[in-house]
């Protein structure tokens, strides 16, 4: 079997004050756009000395890469073994789409880990900026090639058609609207939380929806 589009290899974790600041960096960037969050302000929010950022990043830009970075690191994280050798038959390219969306699924639904993170990579999208070109051609942009890869394998579709290509956005859509909109997704189902069995329910929304837009691929490739 040959390997498709590469993700790039996992990076250690920061830790400590670094980790401290990434965090700060994330809500505060998110929250106010990287103009409107000083530094003093971050160093704040992360309890540490503004002299930290300088020494650590070199200074706010410095931060900002540095929170692109760890955007990058967690949600190659979250398509987990989705890499590697590209799937012999369809039946084994549907089951890795299917891998890959309930992973995605769980860390963009589950807890706060992800809600800081994905709203400071939302803000970074509304300014663009070199940080959104280096994430999207280091890790985005891969990722959505290897998507496309498996879903014209599970579909006989061309990877690269503009079907298949619009196909993946729209259901990536859909897994991130339950991080973009869940306080009004938790309002709506009555959840207080969203934990095991919300997640569950979720999960298996998405996957539904998966094996209904393959199959109606399927089914309009079969068509005389």
């Amino acid at each position: 079997m040959q390997n498709g589009p590469s993700l790039p290899p996992p990076q250690a974790a920061p830790q400590g004050t670094r980790l401290a600041l990434i965090e700060a960096g994330f809500r505060l960037f998110a929250r106010n756009g990287f103009e409107g969050a000083s530094t003093r302000a971050i160093a704040a929010e992360a309890g540490a000395n503004i002299a930290s950022i300088a020494y650590h990043f070199g200074g706010k830009e410095g931060l900002r890469a540095a929170c692109a970075e760890e955007f990058a690191r967690r949600l190659a994280g979250a398509a987990g073994p989705f890499d590697g050798p590209v799937p012999a038959t369809p039946a084994e390219a549907r089951l890795a789409l299917h891998g890959v969306i309930d992973r995605m699924a769980r860390f963009a639904a589950a807890g706060d880990e992800a809600g800081a993170p994905v709203g400071f990579i939302l803000r970074e999208l509304a300014e663009g900026g070199a940080t959104l070109e280096r994430v999207y051609a280091a890790l985005l942009e891969p990722l959505h090639r290897r998507f496309c890869l498996c879903w014209g394998l599970a579909t006989g579709r061309e990877a690269e058609s503009a079907a298949v290509r619009l196909a993946v956005f729209s259901l990536i859509g859909q897994v991130a609207y339950f991080r973009i909109g869940r306080p009004l997704v938790m309002r709506r189902m009555g959840w207080a939380a969203i934990g095991p069995d919300e997640l569950a329910a979720i999960a298996g929304r998405l996957h539904a929806n998966l094996d209904a837009m393959l199959d109606a691929m399927l089914a309009a490739e079969a068509r005389p």
